[in-house]
């Protein structure tokens, strides 16, 4: 399921939880809700930051990596044998990383010839450090699922023994957390 986007910790000192009542739940939302951020987001933003991140490539004009922003590329191979072996490509004499794209580029040739698993790129990429205002979301999130538990609850009217649930019926995450999210969801296109 990869890395938690926020601690134990950092969500308690956030919403001021001192006593251990609630660890439980916490405990189980925050990697749920860690996964459910990279999965609307399309990237880890702090699996790769120390492990390598490898992806495949099958040619083109360049290499738009899923993981920024890019720390470190520790190489780009070649393959003509469909991905069996690969070649490593020398950086500033076939290959360059643009910084501002986040992708490779070619050097000696306008394009990366199209072969069929024919590229393999090993990087580091992602935040050190999760910037703030997506640990906000994060916290938000949390507090959001922990108290909601997907209903809305309507207190009992007086001198009635019932309680109404009203289930939501959206799909949509809350509109301040979903603002912050669409900032650093990856567009491919």
């Amino acid at each position: 399921m990869g890395l938690n986007l926020i601690t134990k910790v950092e969500y308690k000192a956030y919403v001021g939880i001192t006593s251990p009542n609630e660890d439980v739940i916490i405990d189980s939302l925050i990697p749920k809700v860690s996964q459910l951020i990279k999965s609307y987001c399309r990237r880890t933003f702090i699996d790769y930051v120390n492990d390598p991140k490898v992806e495949r490539f099958n040619g083109g004009d360049l290499f738009y990596l899923k993981e920024y922003p890019i720390l470190a590329v520790d190489s780009v191979e070649y393959s003509t044998d469909y991905g069996q072996t690969y070649t490593s490509l020398t950086n500033y004499t076939d290959w360059v990383l643009d910084v501002a794209e986040d992708a490779i580029k070619p050097i000696s040739a306008s394009t990366f010839q199209v072969l069929i698993n024919g590229y393999k790129v090993t990087y580091a990429g992602g935040y050190e450090t999760l910037p703030e205002d997506l640990k906000l979301a994060v916290f938000d999130l949390v507090t959001y699922y922990r108290k909601n538990d997907s209903a809305v609850h309507s207190p009992k009217a007086p001198g009635t023994n019932s309680v109404q649930i009203e289930y939501i019926s959206t799909t949509n995450l809350p509109a301040h957390i979903k603002r912050v999210l669409d900032l650093y969801v990856t567009d491919y296109s």
